[in-house]
């Protein structure tokens, strides 16, 4: 039976405006895993959780796989929370908090709505990005809580994760400070490959339990 790999969310998988023709995640993907594989792109560059689940509607009654990749374009959309003044830590705190909860509120629905279509789904964590030295730690910092959020509705489905943050971890792995490079695109590809597979030729994949 030949399997059908869809791929959702934002510009990191919809990456081809960023590097030359032919070398998009989508690409590369297609080149690893040959004939027995089709890969669809349904992600759109600049989508957000509000906008995620129209893509859903597009994926065909055929494919057996999705992996999806969406946050990074909300954690864009909150970055004026980093030079928002506060008169103390709580209250910034409680800023990041109600954004968050937003956030996870939105990425619920469209995981929710990924898992009625009843195939095997992945999901990615957003990444740290190619930032300059005075904007990498903050947004790290801010990182944690939306991909605390994606990890825990993860967790609770028993769904499998690529961390894009120690996947795409060096600057080299960027075409800008947002999208993935041609360097970028093939780790991702590989390990989107070696997570369908159930192995890889590296170290082994990290387990959870959360029942």
């Amino acid at each position: 039976m030949p399997y059908h790999l869809a791929l959702l969310g934002d510009s990191v998988f919809d990456n081809g405006a960023y590097v030359p023709a032919g070398t998009a995640v989508r690409d590369q993907l297609q080149r690893i895993l040959g004939g027995d594989w089709k890969v669809s792109l349904f992600a759109v560059d600049g989508s957000t959780t509000a906008d995620f689940v129209p893509q859903l509607a597009k994926v065909p009654g055929d494919a057996t796989h999705l992996v999806i990749s969406i946050g990074g374009n909300d954690a864009i959309l909150n970055a004026d929370l980093l030079g928002l003044p506060v008169s103390s830590t709580a209250e910034a705190l409680a800023l990041f908090g109600e954004r968050a909860a937003r956030f996870e509120a939105n990425y619920r629905i469209g995981i929710s709505a990924a898992l009625a279509l009843g195939l095997p789904t992945t999901v990615c964590t957003v990444y740290n990005g190619n930032l300059s030295p005075q904007e990498a730690p903050l947004a790290r910092t801010a990182l944690t809580l939306f991909n605390d959020a994606i990890l825990r509705v993860a967790f609770e489905h028993g769904l499998s994760v690529l961390d894009l943050r120690l996947i795409c971890a060096e600057s080299s792995d960027y075409a800008n400070p947002i999208e993935p490079s041609v360097a970028g695109g093939q780790k991702i590809a590989k390990a989107i490959v070696r997570l369908l597979a159930g192995s890889g030729d590296g170290p082994a994949n990290a387990r959870v339990m959360a029942r």
